[in-house]
């Protein structure tokens, strides 16, 4: 997986825990810096956290499915990806609270990173240098995060949904070339 793949699934992995951040936000009203950092640590700790536990995961089951890990990457990222697509279409809006207390981050950092769990899974099939690939979505992450909660203090939930879309079209495209590559397509 190259650098530009990375990137593009970091900013992927990183729209559900943006569109809370945007949620948080607006909850919060009038924002500072340790908002914004606070919320990039959760987030973007989580989420360098989960794909590395789910690697460790899929290394020990490796190699008795290297013939079919191509499909269940796609498979993995398809639902994933159709989860995400899902939230956006149905127009729910998700009640966030303004409590930036370690309880709170805590079940929102989780329940975002959920899907880097099972994108870490696919990483042990793909030849993947863990540690700096969990950084690199963690940097990104932090950032989107950090990003996610000034805009929800200027703009509101009006991008929310947009943004999880985006996400979730993302992740379904890397898994069809991942896919692809695995027939010997591309």
């Amino acid at each position: 997986m190259g650098l530009l793949e990375l990137f593009i699934l970091a900013i992927g992995l990183s729209m559900d825990a943006f569109a809370v951040s945007i949620c948080k936000g607006l909850s919060l009203g009038k924002i500072t810096g340790k908002h914004m950092c606070c919320a990039g640590a959760w987030f973007g700790g989580f989420q360098a956290l989960m794909p590395l536990i789910g690697y460790y995961l899929g290394s020990f089951f490796s190699t008795f499915i290297t013939k079919y890990d191509h499909w269940i990457a796609f498979a993995l990222l398809l639902f994933i990806g159709g989860n995400m697509i899902k939230e956006a279409l149905s127009g729910q809006n998700e009640d966030v609270d303004a409590s930036m207390g370690a309880k709170s981050m805590f079940l929102l950092a989780v329940a975002t990173s959920i899907d880097a769990l099972a994108v870490g899974v696919t990483f042990a099939f793909l030849d993947v240098h863990i540690l700096p690939a969990v950084c690199f979505i963690g940097i990104i992450t932090f950032a989107c995060s950090a990003l996610g909660i000034k805009i929800g203090s200027i703009f509101g939930t009006k991008h929310k949904s947009k943004a999880e879309l985006f996400g979730g079209i993302v992740l379904i495209i890397i898994g069809l070339k991942i896919l692809l590559e695995g027939l010997g397509i591309l």
